[in-house]
């Protein structure tokens, strides 16, 4: 893997303290601002130690003190934390209908405002790949930031993504030059690059800047064009044994239903999904239902996106408000299930569809209120994201500069033998 960045981080590689001072930057990195104490608990290292680290750091001008800790009595400890742009990653965040493109620096500040660009998710790698690279060329250009200034490419998109095997089975699967997805991303760039769901995206960032942040059981549900499940237990991510679970849009949920894009019949997400509310509300139209959803145009019928449905819900359009009901009475039905199998103590709700606020989640807490037991139901808080449309690049970062630095680490333990 070519690590670019890290090959020169910090200082030189054969410094007997290298491998310690790239562990304190990735323990900087997911903790955030932190005291000596809580460095050398984390790290299993002794005050002078650490202290020793943090000043040939200081003076190798990657962190700074920064405020200062909660003292029970006595003086209150400083904290140390990395400076900004120290680190720079790539982040592209790959929907169905669109990608968005950010570089963020490892205190998550967006070094250009995102760009979102009119790029579906496809099945070819090619055509994709030419247009992307062109808008991030015109980034990088931009932002004056070359190849060498970055740590890595952070990918997010949705489909059965086998993250060690660096594949997506949902989507672009043509590889003409027989190469794992990853490696494509890599030979276009000239970068590292890890790729992952985009479920995966939004729990992480609900974990490290979100609800999540400091919980044991949490569940994040992501109500996109499709519907998708993140399991936080006892305190970390599970991503099963392929990279596989939280598969929710696709088990079966109506006998004899529609047909799913998976193949399957009846799955959830053709009855409580963003692709599922387009497609009810377009076939209402077309029936004859009267509601301002009719003055669309034949091009914005065709796919009609979920934020103009709930914009026309909260102006009283009542086909608006049944269509967002019926889809939150089947996902508060899914809910239940989860509910009953892994007993969260928190649901966050992300996605397009959890915007609609109220018009989803009443009639979701009643399905909930008939399917679930009452002694589980009542120790589960349901709550929507409060990070905002770009929380899932935030995740991205985060776990992207995680295993873009604990590979160097890897790495330089190796040489050192």
């Amino acid at each position: 893997m070519n690590l670019n960045l890290l090959n020169n981080l910090i200082s030189d590689i054969n410094d007997k303290q290298s491998v310690y001072k790239h562990k304190l930057v990735k323990h900087l990195f997911n903790l955030g601002a932190s005291s000596v104490s809580t460095l050398c608990e984390i790290m299993d290292m002794s005050t002078p130690s650490v202290l020793k680290l943090l000043t040939a750091l200081i003076d190798e001008d990657w962190i700074e003190k920064k405020g200062y800790g909660i003292s029970i009595g006595g003086r209150k400890p400083d904290l140390y934390c990395l400076k900004d742009k120290k680190i720079q990653i790539l982040c592209i965040d790959i929907e169905l209908f669109h990608t968005k493109i950010a570089i963020i620096d490892n205190n998550y500040n967006f070094v250009l405002d995102v760009r979102t660009i009119l790029l579906p998710i496809s099945k070819s790698r090619i055509d994709f790949f030419n247009i992307l690279n062109t808008h991030i060329q015109d980034i990088l250009k931009s932002a004056h930031i070359n190849n060498q200034q970055l740590i890595g490419c952070s990918v997010g998109m949705p489909g059965l993504i086998d993250a060690e095997k660096g594949e997506n089975y949902s989507y672009f699967l043509s590889n003409g030059e027989n190469i794992s997805l990853t490696a494509a991303f890599e030979k276009m760039l000239n970068l590292p690059v890890v790729i992952q769901n985009d479920v995966n995206g939004s729990s992480m960032a609900e974990f490290m800047h979100g609800m999540a942040k400091g919980k044991q059981n949490v569940l994040v549900l992501l109500m996109d064009w499709g519907v998708g499940l993140g399991i936080i237990m006892d305190g970390k991510l599970r991503q099963g044994t392929c990279g596989f679970s939280g598969e929710l849009g696709h088990i079966s949920f109506v006998e004899n239903g529609a047909l799913c894009y998976c193949g399957k019949h009846g799955c959830l997400e053709t009855i409580a999904s963003g692709n599922a509310l387009s497609a009810m509300a377009k076939e209402g139209i077309l029936s004859g239902k009267n509601s301002m959803l009719n003055n669309l145009s034949n091009e914005e019928l065709e796919r009609i996106e979920p934020a103009v449905i709930i914009k026309a819900a909260n102006k009283g359009d009542q086909y608006a408000i049944q269509l967002l009901s019926n889809v939150g009475t089947n996902m508060g039905k899914g809910i239940s299930m989860l509910i009953q199998l892994f007993n969260p103590e928190l649901i966050i709700l992300s996605g397009k569809i959890a915007e609609a606020k109220q018009y989803i989640t009443l009639p979701m807490q009643q399905a909930i209120n008939m399917y679930c037991m009452t002694q589980i139901r009542e120790k589960t808080t349901i709550v929507s994201s409060e990070l905002g449309e770009n929380s899932r690049l935030l995740g991205y970062t985060a776990s992207g500069i995680d295993q873009f630095l604990e590979a160097y680490i890897k790495k330089v333990k190796k040489l050192k033998k």
